[in-house]
């Protein structure tokens, strides 16, 4: 995933405004937290998921000529 969104974030970073989102990471009991604007990102662990919540991931791309079916099939490839 961090592979995927520094090379996304290099090669389109000036038409991605901002980018934040919230992912469960395989093995680890708390969110990942993420958010950018353009190539600036930053990422850190955040509190743990709630027993009964689902554990899902959540995306968000704002920008500009972004081909939303191209990040989805990237980001689900980066899926174990």
């Amino acid at each position: 995933m961090s592979a995927w969104l520094s090379v996304l974030l290099r090669e389109q970073g000036a038409d991605i405004f901002r980018t934040k989102g919230i992912l469960h990471l395989q093995g680890d009991n708390r969110r990942y937290v993420f958010q950018g604007v353009h190539m600036l990102f930053d990422s850190s662990a955040d509190r743990r998921w709630g027993r009964d919540e689902p554990r899902t991931n959540q995306l968000v791309f704002i920008g500009r000529n972004l081909d939303r079916n191209r990040l989805v099939r990237e980001f689900k490839a980066c899926l174990v």
